[in-house]
């Protein structure tokens, strides 16, 4: 990028350069629609964390990777367990003789990328320092504060089938995930192109990262310039209502929600190379950023109630 370009002008020519790149590579690994990618893009660029849902097998794990490599960041993976400690993931201080004084060794959270593989897996301890991380962008180690990189993402997978050995997720966690999404069969084309193909591991060993620490940065820092109108914002606000007063639903989409959604739909709108939201941007964003952060009397999902305020809400601008 030339030294001389506006933020407005570098950030248009990643979304049209690297960032095509970026989606190419990532399909070239794993079979991953629209509906699911454009949302773990939307969510590293404007600086938030994804959780990944689907049965085992679908590719949640490589699909992490696969992302993790495409980008010249730093990448680390964690895989979850019952057993799994604070230190594991944040790191400890360690008593150096030589030197004689103790010595901070960070754990896998330092890292740009960090994979949270099966993370309800974990005790409600471990949970508690990752959500810290995934808050603050810190960690607290022997009472000093100690601050993790930048860009800093989490992209965390869970097995939704499987219970042995698994903890629920609090709510208050969840909540901390800007989208989730679910992976589910790939179509039956995909699916037999993956049969032939030489294997998946294979590919991703071969990659190399399209889109630098840099780029990804300016892009982050081009979303609060999309504008979002009145309009647009009255829209929002009126499906966020639809949800609170849903005769279903006990707990609706909170205002922290509802800001992370128009952050999510300033992303989206940048990606899609526009400098203003619109109403298809939030809906498009609705199901990955505001179904897992309301809940019903029946503790079921709230992809149902979504769908239904979406239909239900009139477009007035």
């Amino acid at each position: 990028m030339h030294p001389t370009q506006t933020t407005a002008e570098q950030s248009e020519s990643l979304v049209s350069g690297a960032l095509g790149a970026l989606r190419t590579q990532i399909r070239r690994v794993v079979s991953v629609p629209d509906d699911v990618l454009e949302p773990i893009l939307v969510a590293l660029v404007v600086g938030g964390h994804v959780l990944i849902e689907g049965i085992p097998g679908t590719g949640k794990t490589l699909l992490s990777r696969t992302i993790a490599r495409s980008l010249d960041c730093t990448f680390k993976r964690i895989q979850f367990t019952n057993d799994l400690m604070p230190s594991d993931i944040v790191g400890s201080s360690v008593w150096r003789a030589g030197s004689e004084r103790f010595e901070f060794v960070p754990g896998p959270l330092f890292a740009n990328v960090v994979l949270a593989d099966e993370v309800n897996r974990t005790s409600s301890r471990t949970m508690s320092c990752l959500l810290e991380a995934m808050e603050e962008g810190s960690v607290s180690v022997d009472g000093e504060t100690r601050e993790l990189g930048s860009p800093f993402a989490i992209l965390a997978t869970r097995n939704p089938i499987e219970f042995h050995g698994t903890f629920p997720i609090p709510e208050a966690a969840l909540d901390r995930f800007l989208v989730r999404v679910e992976l589910g069969y790939p179509d039956g084309a995909a699916e037999r192109d993956l049969y032939r193909a030489r294997g998946s591991e294979l590919a991703l060993d071969e990659l190399e990262p399209v889109m630098s620490r840099e780029q990804l940065l300016v892009l982050s820092a081009a979303v609060p310039t999309q504008t979002v109108s009145d309009p647009v914002v009255d829209y929002a606000y009126r499906l966020v209502e639809a949800t609170r007063r849903h005769p279903a639903v006990t707990l609706g989409v909170s205002p922290r929600a509802a800001v992370s959604w128009i952050l999510a739909a300033r992303g989206r709108a940048l990606l899609l190379g526009r400098e203003y939201v619109l109403p298809d941007d939030l809906k498009a964003l609705a199901q990955p950023v505001l179904a897992h952060r309301i809940f019903l009397r029946d503790g079921g999902s709230g992809r149902a109630v979504i769908d239904e305020v979406l239909s239900s809400t009139r477009v007035s601008l």
